[in-house]
């Protein structure tokens, strides 16, 4: 089976700090393999931008060395045309110097569509839109993608959605969540809205809990300077968690439309229960790893990498609901951190046991129904469910996976999540991106927590490396009388 590929319109797409980590890893690798499968037309141009002293060339060798390295599957013939749509520019940020020659070369083609990608860091969103709004590069077919964190907490989110506010419409700024990209994220719409088995029981009539759990094996690494500003709730929890949440527990939006989906997101976001210096005792664990074993060696805790003191979580669990009728009572768990037993994201669906069961003892216990969608490492759904257990020796369940992994299934190549996110930015669809009360209201929700373990004596709890987290996480969900998904 091939995947469908529908070229999108000609464009000119900037790059802002296109010498970095992220465009190395992720945007021109994602750029080439639209272009190899012949989604991005030939006229297209990817004027890449830093202040760096590169010309065309060098840039062009720079990106060929990111490719090389970052896509298996590079053909040289496509390769070759693929570096031809690259052009450098050099804009120095602090001095000024270069919008000029950023504007001459967009000003050879000022019908097409103008995307900004703001690939720097957040303290740098506002000065690139005021550049691009004195240099005068807006225009009619405009977009900016800004990358998280939008903010700190929901003030600083709220300056600076201003700042940029002040030089795009808000129909053309794209607040990027690369997690909505990812191919099982979206295949979580299509169980619940494009099939009949799922939607009438997907409520509280019928589901006992919900588990989010983003975990990774990695530490900080080098972006220990950034993480210690922010911490697993803001780097996490604040967007890609509450966005997966969001997408379990909508109702049915209208259509596909971008804001008939993002209004059934903003819906549950101020649905949910306030957890607040009343109750975080209860519904929040924040942990910080220590030295221990991970990927199969030693390795230092958060606080040797940082050299310093800190109070920084490394590992945040919540128990989270939402007050509506589809929703009351059912739980929502979300746990995520650095350093953990190992790199799995998963969103499970426990549904409730059976009323009653008509199978004597013999038969075993009856496990109650599980659906799990895998996000990474092998996207793929799965369905837990009891069957007969094969053979003549009487009547014995027990509980087996329906199981399509992605991969096995379309047998195509899984695309990354950019790639379908940068082609969305180019078709002007905003559906996979955060509206600006999106943002407010998540941050509405997290500030209350930031502020309660701020006036809270407790600090982090610790937890060993290669492991699954404070012992406090699994006394959370158990309080309940249920144990985190073992599944990864």
């Amino acid at each position: 089976m091939s995947a469908r590929v529908i070229e999108v319109d000609e464009f000119d797409l900037v790059v802002f700090g296109a010498s970095g980590d992220l465009a190395h890893r992720k945007l021109l690798p994602a750029l080439y393999h639209r272009f190899a499968d012949g989604q991005m037309p030939e006229a297209a141009r990817v004027i890449c931008s830093a202040r760096r002293d590169y010309s065309t060339d060098e840039y062009r060798n720079w990106a060929e060395e990111a490719l090389n390295e970052h896509v298996s599957d590079v053909e040289a013939d496509k390769l070759a045309r693929f570096l031809k749509l690259l052009v450098y520019v050099k804009v120095d940020l602090g001095s000024g110097d270069g919008w000029n020659d950023l504007k001459a070369v967009l000003d050879d083609r000022p019908d097409v569509i103008r995307a900004f990608y703001l690939s720097v860091g957040p303290d740098l969103f506002g000065t690139i839109c005021k550049g691009i709004g004195a240099t005068g590069l807006v225009t009619e077919k405009s977009r900016v993608v800004i990358e998280k964190p939008i903010g700190k907490d929901g003030a600083s989110a709220k300056a600076l959605n201003e700042t940029v506010g002040k030089v795009f419409e808000e129909h053309q700024i794209f607040r990027i969540d690369h997690y909505l990209g990812k191919e099982t994220v979206q295949n979580l719409m299509a169980l619940r809205f494009a099939n009949a088995l799922f939607e009438p029981l997907w409520n509280a009539a019928h589901i006992d809990h919900v588990q989010i759990t983003v975990a990774e094996a990695l530490g900080v690494g080098n972006r220990v300077g950034y993480y210690d500003t922010a911490g697993a709730l803001r780097d996490m929890v604040q967007n890609h968690m509450l966005q997966l949440l969001c997408l379990v527990a909508m109702e049915a939006p209208e259509s596909m439309n971008a804001d008939s989906v993002r209004d059934e997101k903003l819906k549950v976001l101020k649905a949910l229960s306030p957890i607040t210096s009343g109750n975080y005792d209860k519904l929040t664990v924040r942990g910080q790893y220590r030295a221990g074993a991970s990927a199969g060696g030693a390795v230092e805790g958060y606080l040797d990498e940082l050299g310093e003191e800190s109070q920084t979580e490394t590992f945040v669990a919540l128990k989270a609901e939402i007050a509506n009728w589809r929703w009351a009572g059912v739980p929502f768990y979300l746990r995520t951190g650095k350093r953990l037993a190992q790199r799995v994201s998963e969103i499970v669906v426990q549904f409730r046991p059976i009323p009653h069961s008509i199978f004597d003892d013999e038969a075993g216990d009856i496990s109650a129904n599980r659906l799990i969608i895998r996000l990474q490492p092998d996207e793929g759904v799965q369905m837990k469910v009891m069957i007969k257990d094969p053979g003549p020796g009487g009547m014995r369940l027990r509980q087996v996976p329906l199981d399509m992994s992605f991969a096995e299934a379309f047998k195509v190549r899984n695309p990354d999540a950019y790639e379908r996110l940068i082609m969305d930015v180019i078709r002007g669809n905003q559906t996979l991106f955060m509206r600006r009360d999106e943002v407010d209201a998540a941050w509405a929700w997290i500030d209350p927590v930031l502020e309660a373990w701020s006036n809270s004596k407790d600090t982090p709890k610790s937890y060993t490396a290669g492991t699954w987290g404070p012992s406090a996480s699994i006394a959370l969900i158990e309080r309940d009388g249920r144990t985190w998904s073992e599944e990864g």
